[in-house]
């Protein structure tokens, strides 16, 4: 038995309620796997949660009595490499506004999963719009502001929704982490940068401790904030530094070398001008969204960052990141089909938000391509995914459908 999902109007009669089946399979006129070259057409089996199956329609077995969904294309399910939804919230009121904890400068372990709430109607908004898997989290505007997770767009619960509890530790270089309180820290560039330096520094000293003081019965008393960035400096979680300005990704990598904790560098309006500087570093971006408005640290943006960071050999992901205005997030898929259309091409700007996202976070044994014991994550749409007049007709979620939401 054969379903077509050819548009949002053969759709309209469908439950936008998620199904679950044990096992599910998808043909597409083309399936873009990220592992090979696209198929055309191409037929995905997903059992138990897991992909099972995936190649030409001739190669592919398909099991007797199952619907088989036919869609124009099939991707991966899309990776937002960077995002605040679950904490910042549609409303954009007070009590949906967890990101950003304005207390102190420096709070490293504030943990994402602390505050992430599945339920949040943006996770519903993007999943319309083929994403699967977030990276999300605590935000920018503080020196060090608490940690990120990775989290699927399904799930009633965190414990539902949430596979990598703590994946980074989130910073700021830049004008955004400056205090404008005269008299309180950090008030410069200068400032922002002593103070993460010391921070680390101590860290370092504090893990020290600890180790040698273990097994001697006489522990160091436990420090989260130091836990939190002592991880860092063992390379168990990258730091994620948002700078814009050229000065101030110029310190993050500095402080890179200084130090020796793995960086992933965000936003980087500037990148462009050390394209050079960032592919010597071999330091990771997940480039600013050009959606956002070239304003105060971002006025230097270009719409062509994401192809000449990848020209140079720099790892990159994209980005919705964080939008101070409702609807409180941008749409990944779209930065793509900018990118795309500046030079990153088709190819690489799919890349960039399927398998090239999860690499740079870390997950690619899990997501990020369609290979045979792999989530089953798909993402399933009426033509170009990059066409503005195409639609993501649903996504698949380790076997669970969710059809008709847009």
């Amino acid at each position: 038995m054969r379903r077509s999902l050819t548009s949002l109007v053969a759709l309209s009669s469908l439950a936008v309620a998620p199904s679950r089946a044990e096992t599910v399979v998808v043909r597409g006129e083309t399936v873009y796997t990220m592992a090979g070259a696209p198929l055309s057409p191409g037929v995905v089996v997903v059992r138990d949660g897991r992909i099972a199956a995936v190649g030409g329609e001739a190669e592919v077995e398909i099991p007797a009595g199952v619907e088989v969904l036919e869609v124009k294309v099939v991707t991966p399910g899309l990776i937002d490499a960077h995002s605040v939804i679950g904490l910042a919230g549609h409303l954009n009121q007070p009590h949906d506004q967890d990101q950003l904890e304005a207390s102190s400068p420096v709070q490293p372990e504030l943990r994402a999963i602390d505050a992430y709430d599945a339920r949040e109607r943006l996770i519903e908004w993007v999943r319309g719009f083929g994403v699967t898997t977030l990276h999300t989290g605590h935000g920018p505007g503080a020196l060090i502001s608490g940690e990120t997770l990775i989290a699927k767009t399904r799930g009633d619960t965190v414990a539902e929704a949430v596979y990598v509890p703590s994946a980074m530790v989130a910073a700021t270089l830049g004008e955004s982490a400056v205090t404008e309180e005269r008299g309180k820290s950090p008030g410069t560039r200068g400032k922002l940068a002593a103070m993460l330096r010391a921070e680390l520094t101590r860290a370092g000293e504090y893990a020290a401790k600890r180790d040698a003081a273990a097994g001697s019965g006489k522990p160091v008393p436990r420090d989260l904030k130091l836990e939190a960035l002592a991880a860092v400096l063992a390379g168990e979680r990258p730091l994620l530094v948002t700078a814009h300005r050229h000065q101030d990704i110029m310190t993050a990598l500095r402080l890179r070398e200084e130090l020796g904790f793995r960086l992933v560098l965000d936003g980087a309006a500037d990148a462009h001008l050390l394209v050079e500087q960032i592919a010597a570093a071999g330091v990771p971006v997940v480039v600013h969204p050009t959606m956002a408005r070239a304003v105060e640290e971002t006025e230097n943006l270009s719409m062509r960052t994401a192809a000449l960071l990848a020209d140079a050999g720099v790892p990159i992901a994209l980005q919705s990141g964080f939008e101070s205005y409702v609807p409180k997030t941008r749409v990944v898929l779209f930065e793509a089909a900018v990118a795309a259309a500046r030079g990153l091409g088709f190819d690489r700007a799919l890349a960039a938000i399927t398998i090239d996202a999860a690499k740079l976070l870390g997950i690619d044994d899990r997501v990020g391509s369609l290979e045979p014991g792999k989530h089953g994550d798909l993402a399933l749409f009426d033509g170009d995914p990059f066409e503005y007049a195409s639609h993501c007709l649903g996504v698949v979620i380790e076997g669970e459908t969710f059809l008709g939401e847009r």
